[in-house]
């Protein structure tokens, strides 16, 4: 039991060691943070901050804006090249169109043509037998 005691206090011991190192290591991090923000830092009065804080706000909203602009060209460009693909077909379905009327057209004047035919030919058979 006592064994098993120290392994437990063993266990959570290294666990300490490992959360105060870590600790130990974002302090040093913030530290160095600091030092260059305090290197790097350009302090300002209220004015001049909220003039550069209403400029960088409109920057943020001019780069959203030419976002949209190039989203809708592209949506623009799109869609005129669907528009002449539709006028495109569409030809092409009016020329199928005519040349399906036109071939309807032959073969109307093609069949009363063969039943005139037909008829003269049954006329003409008509006499001969009349005619014996």
């Amino acid at each position: 039991m006592e064994a098993k005691e120290k392994g437990s206090r063993g266990g959570s011991e290294e666990r300490w060691k490992g959360a105060i190192a870590n600790l130990t290591e974002m302090t040093w991090n913030l530290d160095s943070l600091q030092k260059l923000l305090l290197k790097k830092a350009v302090f300002v009065d209220e004015e001049t901050f909220s003039k550069a804080s209403l400029t960088s706000e409109q920057a943020r909203s001019i780069k959203v804006l030419e976002q949209r602009v190039e989203t809708l060209e592209r949506e623009l460009d799109a869609a005129i090249s669907a528009a002449a693909h539709a006028r495109k077909e569409k030809r092409q379905a009016e020329a199928a169109q005519k040349a399906a009327e036109l071939r309807a057209q032959e073969i109307t004047r093609e069949l009363e043509n063969t039943t005139n035919d037909r008829e003269g030919l049954r006329q003409m058979t008509e006499k001969v037998f009349v005619e014996d």
